[in-house]
């Protein structure tokens, strides 16, 4: 029976490269890519990371009733959309296993749509000094770095990833991504294990 694999954890934890990493070295794994209305990142690429989109096709989505789960953020540079939508990529008749990358909002509403017997919560945590030395650098990188940008991400996630959120949603194993390498293989051992 195919799983979802739920990607996630606070900004800067390093989702995007263990998600990467684990797409090359478990051939089984097959990406869902999610959907954005937010501006594509320097080095992000169409259909890869997410598909960008505007708030019109996500409103075309939503009145065919596609949308699987979405979350608008307040940033400093007006609201963005982060969703899944019911399009087609997952099939779980199979043996295929499929990875997303989402908040712990999403996970929720994953498990409402597909079953929870379908989806696997694989939350990834850093140490916080390390998470915002990260994701200070990552923002120092874009065009248009915006410190006030990385400070509501910052804090939002707390309150997004508090540990009563979790508990409720019955996330418990997690995977701390300290050493690269050790997060990666625990995630393997997690999906191979099935």
């Amino acid at each position: 029976m195919g799983k979802l694999y739920v990607i996630m954890g606070k900004s800067a934890v390093g989702k995007d490269s263990l998600f990467c990493s684990l797409i090359d070295r478990i051939s089984m794994l097959k990406t869902v890519v999610p959907y954005t209305t937010r501006p594509i990142r320097t080095g992000e690429v169409e259909g890869k990371e997410y598909h960008f989109v505007t708030e019109g096709e996500l409103e075309m989505m939503r009145q065919q009733d596609r949308i699987v789960e979405c979350r608008r953020y307040d940033t400093v540079h007006g609201p963005w959309y982060y969703f899944t939508a019911d399009d087609g990529q997952m099939d779980f008749s199979g043996e295929v296993q499929y990875a997303i990358i989402s908040t712990l909002d999403g996970f929720e509403k994953m498990c409402a749509f597909y079953g929870r017997e379908h989806v696997v919560p694989v939350y990834i945590e850093v140490e916080d000094f390390l998470r915002l030395e990260r994701a200070l650098e990552r923002e120092k990188r874009q065009p248009n770095p915006c410190a006030a940008e990385l400070c509501r991400r910052f804090v939002a996630d707390e309150e997004d990833f508090s540990e009563e959120r979790l508990r409720i949603a019955g996330v418990k194993e997690r995977i701390l991504n300290h050493d690269f390498e050790e997060a990666l293989k625990k995630i393997e051992e997690l999906i191979c294990r099935g």
